[in-house]
């Protein structure tokens, strides 16, 4: 599928500085189309003035032209939909503060459009500070990919899901995903994540967390571009890089067919870098909660059987 380029900084900026009350980042949406230019520049603090939250109209469904899939929406989605028509799941991983809705990206806003508001955003910049019910959140919200499919249809989904959230320092939005990159023994405690789409819940299982670069210019690995992985070879090689620049030898088998997740925060401001989190939806037979369950690779079973073992398969 053709892709058209999208802002690299929209990666979800690093808000851990707004979190301690020293500084806030301010988002400046509309400065340049540069898919170089950082979003995130450093202002002095300053006491926001208190938004009272947006009422959705009671005809909401005609307003925002959304109607229950024949199909089947669950009814969290249903409760969830009612509160905002851009619902298009629910993410929960277990011993982190990771366990919200997810919303999807609009793509391009016109100023004035409804339950949007006076201002006009480019596609993935509008939950990067906005809430559930799309007042101002400087933490903004966890949301997918304007261009992801994540819909009833599962031959139809994108190959790979991305969702973006802020790295906050009170660990709220994608701010727990750091407990990965420094503790790496937490990966054996919390290695499954829960994602729901409207119609139906699935497992995934990490296999690979890693800091990235999160711009154009200073990288060739453009994951944030990356969604429609239609083809083996580029699948290959998206699984490949991740792997490669892993800070965990997970193990974890990987095959052109599976579905995967990339949950994407930042890392550090400075260099515009990223760490992002990748996974593959779970298989028949593979149980959330069982590692072991989870098919490894042969050449991880092989390195870490015990001596014994080796010593018996190799005939000595």
């Amino acid at each position: 599928m053709n892709k058209t380029a999208k802002i690299a900084s929209a990666c979800a900026a690093c808000a851990a500085a707004a979190a301690l009350g020293i500084s806030v980042f301010s988002l400046n949406r509309k400065d340049s189309s540069d898919p170089t230019y950082s979003a995130v520049t450093e202002a002095p603090a300053t006491k926001a003035e208190p938004t009272e939250p947006k009422a959705i109209p009671a005809n909401w469904s005609d307003v925002y032209e959304y109607a229950p899939d024949n199909t089947g929406v669950t009814a969290r989605a249903k409760a969830l939909l009612r509160q905002n028509p851009d619902i298009c799941g629910y993410i929960r991983i277990s011993d982190t503060m990771v366990d919200y809705p997810v919303l999807k990206d609009p793509g391009s806003i016109e100023a004035g459009t409804p339950f949007y508001g006076a201002e006009a955003y480019k596609p993935n910049w509008f939950y990067l500070s906005h809430d559930l019910d799309a007042s101002d959140k400087r933490s903004g919200t966890l949301y997918m990919d304007y261009r992801d499919r994540f819909g009833w249809d599962e031959d139809d989904q994108s190959e790979n899901i991305i969702i973006y959230g802020h790295n906050m320092m009170d660990n709220s939005m994608f701010g727990s995903l750091r407990r990965y990159r420094q503790d790496y023994s937490f990966y054996e405690q919390s290695p499954f994540i829960e994602l729901s789409s409207n119609y139906k819940d699935y497992d995934y299982v990490i296999f690979a967390f890693l800091i990235t670069s999160g711009s154009y210019a200073s990288t060739d690995f453009v994951y944030w571009n990356m969604e429609e992985l239609d083809d083996k070879e580029s699948f290959d090689s998206y699984v490949a890089r991740c792997r490669r620049d892993a800070m965990v030898n997970t193990g974890i088998d990987v095959q052109y067919g599976d579905k995967l997740l990339t949950l994407s925060t930042c890392y550090a401001n400075e260099d515009n870098s990223r760490f992002i989190v990748v996974a593959r939806r779970l298989r028949d037979g593979e149980v959330s909660g069982d590692l072991s369950s989870v098919k490894h690779t042969d050449e991880y079973i092989k390195a870490h059987q015990p001596e014994t073992e080796k010593t018996e398969s190799s005939g000595q």
